[in-house]
């Protein structure tokens, strides 16, 4: 919650003045799982591994808490017939998961339809995926796992198609009528400062209130360092962040476009710089 409402404050306070630019608000709440735990496998053993489980978790709830962003704050109009097909599609699946069915197929087909229905109603289809993916076993009673199977088979297809080719289509930026003075313009000072300051913030303070209030302890074999360094990764927004842009000034001028790539590649790029040098600077591989 620190990680999403802290960058959120810290692009609100630039940029009240810009009713059009207050739609961007939530681009610096997201946390891209990827490329943030890719430069923690580059670090290795110097990083311990309750510190990989820490941020993969804190990515993880900080991209559902962006996705029912999306759903509640970003959705133009609404169909009730297609969310009320939807919903029982939802019910199907809850089915199939009480039925023990352990067939990946049946759940595949029935989230397809679900994306459709979603995507018709005028919510953002992301959530049927979500849904899809609640939905389909964790055990099938003989030691395997079908949503473990699914994952690891859709990997290769994420990692090497799907996130390099939305990289490739979202990251360009026209350079062209764009000056220094623009990165002082509010959306990507805002959405930078955001993911950098927003980010490490609201993560590491959130997380310090609850060490010295309760008995939370920091993540094992971890020193505090290496934990506000973990934290300020957490402002790689990339991907995420893209995405929610893309969404948040459609239909608005094309600068707002280039001023949301500006901020969110900068931002990003500093957080994993600055993360990376905190977690590797004197750091010992863990035994």
């Amino acid at each position: 919650l620190g990680g999403m409402v802290v960058p959120a404050l810290i692009y609100l306070a630039l940029n009240h003045a810009d009713p059009v630019a207050m739609r961007g608000w939530a681009i610096p709440t997201a946390t891209d799982i990827a490329f943030a735990l890719g430069i923690l496998m580059l670090l290795g053993p110097r990083v311990p591994a309750s510190l990989k489980v820490f941020l993969t978790a804190v990515a993880i709830i900080d991209d559902l808490g962006a996705i029912v962003i999306i759903a509640v704050f970003y959705t133009a109009h609404l169909e009730p017939t297609m969310l009320l097909a939807a919903g029982a599609g939802i019910v199907v699946l809850v089915a199939l998961n009480r039925a023990r069915v352990t067939n990946i197929a049946p759940y595949v087909l029935v989230g397809l339809v679900i994306w459709v229905c979603v995507l018709k109603s005028g919510v953002h289809a992301t959530l049927a995926g979500v849904v899809t993916a609640l939905a389909i076993p964790l055990t099938d009673g003989r030691g395997g796992s079908p949503l473990e199977r699914t994952e690891h088979a859709l990997h290769p297809w994420v990692a090497f198609a799907v996130l390099p080719l939305f990289a490739f289509v979202n990251a360009g930026v026209d350079l062209n009528g764009v000056s220094l003075s623009t990165l002082a313009d509010g959306v990507p000072l805002g959405i930078a400062l955001g993911l950098v300051l927003g980010k490490a913030a609201g993560v590491f303070g959130a997380s310090w209130l609850l060490i010295t209030f309760t008995a939370a302890n920091l993540p094992a074999r971890a020193n505090t360092r290496q934990f506000f360094g973990v934290c300020v990764l957490c402002g790689i927004g990339f991907t995420m962040s893209l995405f929610i842009g893309g969404l948040a000034f459609t239909g608005q001028d094309a600068r707002y476009e280039t001023e949301v790539k500006l901020g969110v590649l900068g931002g990003s790029l500093l957080a994993g710089v600055i993360g990376s040098l905190l977690l590797s600077w004197r750091s010992r591989p863990v035994e």
